[in-house]
């Protein structure tokens, strides 16, 4: 017995043969000993087949097939298989760096439940889109998620098996880490930020991967409004706010130091103003198909 607890990484992953390929390898490097941490895959359902997902993982990880569409099931079913007593969760496209392991579990010693720092991965710092110069600027900001609002993404998260269990499952079709965040607090239970626990995330390369993620993520975050008092109005309110929000954003774009011409800031600010109405038109256009 070597005295470090046993940890399970979590993997939910479909039809991203590449991104999981990756993830795996930086998993292989990590420096937390390898005989004290699995790996579970839990694919779901992805068209290519259970062979290929297996060939992939080439006895790299445990993998169990969850048919139940969603991130939060295939959490869920990963978490079924689990035999550590510390689950550590990540995403198929993303990339651990190699302390991951051993800053999660150290910061988790404070707390209750962690989450980590992501930083965003580009092909060419040099030559950046549109998107990937907003993304740099703007997403998977962890801390800001976990010390202002309360939540931290599932895409790097740890907490106990006996935590998760005190919590229950991630639940599907709304944005399942946000309400598991807030369904453990309401538990007393104490999040906290771990800025050395850090994974890649591939930046979104253009409009097209931009749109599609925030389709689902105002899907998801409408369905948690729906659940609030005055969830509707509330939802028309701060929706109304998102072309001024991007005002106010602005500044940022020009201070990050994520950014190195100008031509950068400036595509990344159009994006932003595009990104900011499109929202404001996709969250009436929610509200419309609900009450029609």
């Amino acid at each position: 017995m070597s005295g470090r607890p046993r940890v399970s990484v979590i993997i939910p992953h479909y039809r991203d043969l590449g991104g999981l390929d990756l993830c795996l390898r930086a998993l292989a490097r990590q420096t937390y000993p390898a005989d004290d941490f699995e790996i579970i895959v839990a694919d779901n359902n992805s068209p290519e087949g259970e062979a290929a997902v297996a060939e992939v993982i080439a006895g790299r990880a445990r993998l169990t097939i969850v048919r139940e569409k969603g991130a939060g099931p295939a959490r869920n079913g990963g978490v079924a298989l689990a035999r550590g007593e510390i689950l550590a969760f990540t995403d198929s496209d993303c990339v651990p760096e190699a302390e991951w392991l051993a800053q999660g579990l150290s910061a988790l010693s404070a707390y209750d439940f962690i989450g980590g720092r992501v930083t965003v991965l580009v092909a060419d710092p040099a030559q950046m889109s549109g998107a990937e110069a907003f993304e740099r600027v703007f997403a998977f900001d962890f801390k800001t998620y976990i010390t202002k609002k309360g939540f931290t993404g599932a895409g790097n998260l740890f907490c106990s098996r006996a935590v998760f269990d005190q919590v229950g499952g991630f639940r599907v079709g709304v944005s399942e880490d946000v309400e598991w965040s807030q369904r453990a607090r309401s538990k007393g239970l104490r999040l906290g930020y771990a800025p050395r626990a850090i994974v890649g995330h591939p930046a979104r390369r253009n409009w097209d991967e931009l749109w599609g993620k925030w389709r689902r993520v105002n899907a998801e975050t409408y369905g948690l409004y729906r659940e609030r008092r005055a969830g509707d109005l509330k939802w028309f309110a701060r929706s109304l706010a998102l072309p001024l929000s991007a005002v106010l954003h602005t500044p940022r774009v020009f201070a990050s130091d994520q950014l190195s011409t100008g031509g950068q800031r400036l595509a990344a600010v159009a994006t932003l103003f595009k990104l900011r109405f499109w929202r404001l038109g996709d969250a009436l256009r929610l509200m419309r198909q609900r009450a029609g």
